[in-house]
């Protein structure tokens, strides 16, 4: 049976919380996500992140669990995040870490996009839910 795939979109707002580390050169954070729009609910994650001699180059890595309703359906899932910076070109994965969605999420699979407009955080999540 194929998996139908659906597009949902919304805005989040996100609260970073510096966290004691063990290297002067990677950066550590918790990130803490409220989200609105066809997915409601709230994100917990951890990220490592860190920055280079050359002006506007970085990466990060996260990983973020998500608990919540996701267009009527209700669970929680985790997110795997990828982010580069390369001299101001900017490259971002996130991915639904397989076989990660809990109670009436089993199955989900996806991609998340996020666009930053100022203040305001906007996402758009392309997602399947595979039969079990």
């Amino acid at each position: 049976m194929e998996t139908t795939r659906r597009r949902t979109t919304g805005e989040f707002e996100v609260t970073f919380e510096p966290l004691d580390a063990d290297d002067e050169v990677i950066g550590r954070m918790k990130v803490l996500k409220t989200f609105t729009g066809g997915l409601t609910g709230t994100g917990v994650g951890h990220m490592l992140s860190i920055g280079t001699s050359i002006d506007n180059s970085a990466g990060y890595v996260a990983i973020e669990r998500i608990t919540g309703d996701l267009e009527g359906r209700r669970g929680g899932f985790a997110l795997q995040h990828c982010g580069h910076l390369q001299r101001g070109a900017s490259s971002l994965t996130v991915t639904v870490v397989p076989d990660s969605g809990t109670d009436e999420l089993l199955g989900l699979r996806g991609e998340f996009t996020i666009e930053n407009l100022g203040a305001v955080h906007h996402y758009a999540f392309d997602y399947g839910i595979e039969p079990g």
